[in-house]
C-alpha cells in the first residue's frame, strides 16, 4: 500500500513541477490556436474548432462568474495550504466551463495553489484518476502540501451535470448531439453556482 501512496504522490509532485498557471494555461491555448492546433497529442480540424470555442468561452466566463457571498467567506476564512492540480486538455467542453470557476474560487485564499497539466502528457497520473474507467476531463485534484497526501478529487463534471449524464446514459446508452446541447444550455443558466457548491465541500 505505501508504494501505491509513493508513486501516486511522485506523480503528483512531478505534475506540478510541470503545471502552468491559469493565465499561463490561457496563453498556451491562444498561442497553440494562432497555429491552427489544439493541446494534447490528438491534432484534429475538429478538437482545434474546440479549443477555438471554449477559448472564447472562458474569457467570457472570466469576466461574468460571480461567487456567492457565502462561498466566499467559506473560502477566505479556510486555513489551507494545498495544490489544486486539474488535469485537462484546451478542447474539453466541460473544462471550458469548470476552469474560470475553479480559478475565482482558487484566488480567494493564498492557501490554494491552481495548477494546469496536459492529461495527454501525464498518463500516469490521469490513469491514478479515472472516472467510470475513463480518462474523463477535467479532473481536480486536491493535494495537501503539508502532509503530502490527496485529500479530495472532483471532476469531470460538477454533480448534477454528473447525474444528467448518468441518468441520459441509462435511458438511451451514450450522449448524442442533443443532449450535448441541452447540458450546454443547463451551464449556461447555472452559472458556475453547482461547481461552487461542489468544491466548497472539498475545503
Amino acid at each position: 500500500m505505501n508504494t501505491t501512496t509513493i508513486t501516486i504522490n511522485e506523480l503528483i509532485e512531478k505534475g506540478i513541477s510541470n503545471s502552468a498557471s491559469y493565465e499561463e494555461y490561457k496563453e498556451l491555448v491562444s498561442s497553440l490556436l494562432l497555429e491552427g492546433k489544439s493541446t494534447g497529442n490528438d491534432q484534429t480540424e475538429a478538437l482545434t474548432n474546440y479549443s477555438m470555442l471554449n477559448d472564447r468561452r472562458m474569457k467570457r466566463l472570466d469576466k461574468t462568474i460571480k461567487v456567492n457571498d457565502a462561498a466566499k467567506k467559506i473560502f477566505s476564512d479556510a486555513k489551507l495550504n494545498v495544490t489544486w492540480l486539474v488535469l485537462t486538455e484546451g478542447w474539453c467542453g466541460d473544462a471550458a466551463q469548470s476552469l474560470p470557476v475553479i480559478n475565482k474560487l482558487a484566488e480567494l485564499n493564498d492557501g490554494i495553489d491552481l495548477r494546469i497539466v496536459s492529461r495527454d502528457e501525464h498518463d500516469d497520473l490521469m490513469s491514478n484518476f479515472l472516472t467510470n474507467g475513463g480518462k474523463a476531463i477535467p479532473k481536480l485534484i486536491a493535494f495537501d502540501n503539508d502532509k503530502k497526501e490527496v485529500l479530495n478529487s472532483w471532476g469531470p463534471r460538477p454533480s448534477v451535470a454528473t447525474k444528467m449524464v448518468n441518468d441520459y446514459k441509462a435511458e438511451h446508452g451514450s450522449l448524442d448531439a442533443d443532449f450535448k446541447q441541452d447540458l450546454q444550455v443547463w451551464y449556461n443558466k447555472d452559472k458556475g453556482v453547482n461547481i461552487i457548491e461542489d468544491l466548497t465541500k472539498l475545503i
